[in-house]
């Protein structure tokens, strides 16, 4: 199989590994209802949701480091076939105690999936890093969709066929990276090879700010996309009268078009030369939506719909750029722990959204909570190191700035 052909379908087989890890990481929100229809809460069907999340932040730093020491093709059809088996073994799970170790399990395991964002600093050019990189990010709001159009209707009878339906989708994925996968071997760079930008070194990319920053800014660009995640559903079938199963068809096209979005800022990217630049604009352009996302909740306004639809493809097109930059500027022998302490962050915040949350929900109503989380993309604006961007890139490549 040639070189190009290859990488390409490597890229699809990591888009499929993420769909199914965001399918079930961030596509329990879907089940809210059906959690509730078996007896639990708000608090307690939102505490079952971050349960994954949970999962993966205990295990996504060690999945990076495995993924520097062994490869991504055993990191990757590990996990995700460990996954798969522990969600077979939830559909029997006794008790909301158990359910929610049960996901925490195979969140951990799925986690591999997360680490796993080498493979394009490995088979990627830089000029095309980004657009390649917002591909195969964009499997999670594909995920999204998939959960948004199926796990409401699965989830009919119950919530066993949901899991079931997941640990399929995990081991359909697992048997695709042992089958594909393969890690590509170190080559010198230049604008025409998929080579690293840094040659493998032992010195820690951690001794500037410039990685903490966009680790930090990344980490609170999420609560607002969980925000839309977990609680429009929520939202619309409380608020505005919407039923469960057409709120869910509305959600994944808006999820769809967020996987498009992230396409489009990876292009952005590539064309303009930067990573960082567009993910200012972005956080900034997401706290403006969520204010008035607030507004028009306070209001009672049918122009909530638009604008919730606006933010769930805005607040998750960063995504991808955020992971190339911090890929890049990591180098090849530190990638995998770089991308695994970046997830980790993100998804500490993300495994807190939901119920601390559904809580303030609870307390204060939708319209001050809206408010309160458009706050952290103004803050991660702020945060995310742009003017450092020009000499972070020289330095990785070995340039005397």
């Amino acid at each position: 199989m040639g070189s190009e052909r290859r990488r390409w379908l490597i890229l699809v087989v990591g888009m499929l590994a993420m769909t199914a890890g965001s399918t079930f990481q961030y596509g329990l929100a879907y089940l809210i209802p059906a959690f509730r229809d078996e007896g639990l809460s708000l608090e307690q069907a939102g505490i079952l949701v971050a349960c994954p999340t949970v999962g993966v932040v205990l295990a996504l730093i060690a999945w990076g480091a495995a993924a520097d020491l062994w490869g991504e093709r055993v990191v990757l059809s590990t996990g995700l076939g460990l996954a798969g088996l522990v969600l077979v073994a939830a559909r029997w799970a006794h008790g909301t105690a158990s359910l929610a170790v049960c996901l925490a399990l195979a969140g951990a395991a799925g986690g591999s999936t997360l680490a796993s964002g080498r493979l394009i600093l490995g088979w990627f050019a830089r000029h095309e890093r980004a657009l390649a990189m917002g591909i195969r990010q964009s499997a999670q709001p594909m995920g999204l969709a998939l959960a948004a159009a199926t796990l409401p209707a699965l989830a009919a009878g119950g919530t066993r066929v949901p899991l079931l339906f997941l640990a399929v989708l995990f081991l359909a994925a697992a048997t695709a990276a042992f089958v594909v996968v393969r890690d590509p071997a170190p080559q010198s760079s230049t604008t025409d090879q998929p080579a690293p930008d840094r040659k493998p070194t032992s010195t820690s990319p951690y001794r500037t700010p410039r990685l903490w920053r966009i680790h930090a800014a990344s980490a609170l660009l999420v609560i607002p996309q969980f925000t839309v995640t977990t609680f429009t559903l929520v939202f619309l079938t409380d608020t505005r009268g919407w039923t469960a199963l057409g709120a869910g068809y509305l959600l994944a096209g808006a999820q769809a078009c967020g996987a498009l979005g992230r396409l489009g800022a990876g292009y952005w990217s590539d064309r303009t030369g930067s990573r960082l630049r567009p993910v200012r604009i972005i956080a900034i352009s997401t706290g403006v939506g969520m204010l008035v996302l607030a507004a028009s909740a306070a209001a009672g306004s049918s122009l909530a719909v638009p604008v919730l639809l606006f933010l769930a493809v805005v607040a998750v097109s960063s995504n991808g750029l955020s992971f190339t930059a911090v890929a890049e500027y990591a180098g090849s022998a530190w990638a995998g722990r770089a991308l695994g302490i970046q997830t980790t962050s993100q998804n500490a915040l993300a495994a807190a959204t939901p119920p601390v949350l559904a809580v303030t929900i609870g307390a204060a109503g939708f319209a001050p909570s809206f408010a309160l989380v458009a706050a952290f993309p103004l803050i991660a604006a702020m945060l995310v190191p742009v003017t450092a961007e020009r000499s972070a890139i020289m330095e990785a490549q070995g340039i005397d700035s």
